[in-house]
């Protein structure tokens, strides 16, 4: 079907630039993670229903598989961030597991060698050995 006999020159032109505005939104959104997200995803739906021929519009099956696919995408979101936090615990728990022991620590490239004193609990947990702070992931041995 032609385009030219279906819609008039403003509505082909704002079509456009809406379709132009997108893209660019679009790449310069995913230029630095490369990846789309949820909010992408319901532009793109919503660009689709805006812009369709009102004399065909979208069938039902394509409505649904796509809110489908959007509800997966919303699950796997989710589940990520589960995930994270899931391994934020873990890694307190772990560091917890030191408190008191001695442990080798890199420290640049020395290793300092202490018992563990105190632990901060967090995303990235910290431990105190010999009065000096470092990151649990520092740790090369544990002595005792």
């Amino acid at each position: 079907m032609d385009l030219n006999l279906v819609m008039g020159t403003t509505e082909q032109s704002r079509m456009q630039a809406q379709a132009n505005a997108f893209n660019q939104a679009l790449n310069s959104t995913t230029s630095g993670n490369q990846q789309l997200g949820r909010d992408d995803f319901l532009k793109i739906l919503l660009t689709q229903l805006q812009n369709q021929d009102p004399s065909n519009p979208m069938e039902d099956k394509e409505f649904i598989a796509q809110m489908a696919q959007f509800s997966s995408l919303e699950q796997m979101t989710n589940m990520a961030q589960g995930f994270q936090e899931l391994n934020s615990v873990l890694s307190s728990s772990r560091a917890l597991g030191v408190l008191g022991r001695t442990v080798e620590v890199l420290a640049g490239s020395d290793v300092v060698q202490g018992t563990v004193s105190a632990v901060t609990q967090g995303a990235t947990p910290t431990i105190t050995v010999n009065d000096r702070v470092f990151d649990y992931a520092d740790i090369q041995r544990i002595l005792q």
